[in-house]
């Protein structure tokens, strides 16, 4: 009888960055843009981030679309984009405390806001 082999199994990390977080593009191409999260991929470390990034791809048509060239947003890694300040509107890191409350929540290490309400 052939014996089984264990195979281990990948625990995804969380990511302080969620959809619809403003972030901005701190290295690469699209350095300096900002946008919103669009969808966060947290077992690739991988953000969709609106309007960065942007890549055309070639579309065969179907019977509802025409087909063509069609741009589109392509994935960051997490490590190049940077949580924009709610309070001053710069790049900056993200911690987890617990409010009043007992609840984890996030905020900006820069100036010490809550991003999570």
């Amino acid at each position: 009888m052939a014996r089984k082999l264990k195979t281990k199994k990948l625990k995804t990390k969380k990511l302080k960055i969620k959809k619809g977080d403003k972030v901005t593009v701190i290295t690469g191409r699209d350095k300096g843009k900002t946008g919103e999260i669009m969808r966060v991929d947290p077992k690739k470390d991988r953000v969709f981030v609106q309007g960065v990034n942007m890549v055309k791809r070639h579309q065969s048509a179907t019977p509802t679309d025409p087909g063509g060239i069609v741009e589109k947003e392509a994935s960051l890694h997490v490590s190049n984009v940077a949580h924009i300040d709610p309070k001053t509107d710069r790049p900056t890191r993200v911690g987890l405390r617990e409010d009043a409350g007992g609840r984890k929540v996030r905020y900006a290490r820069r100036s010490g806001e809550t991003i999570d309400l």
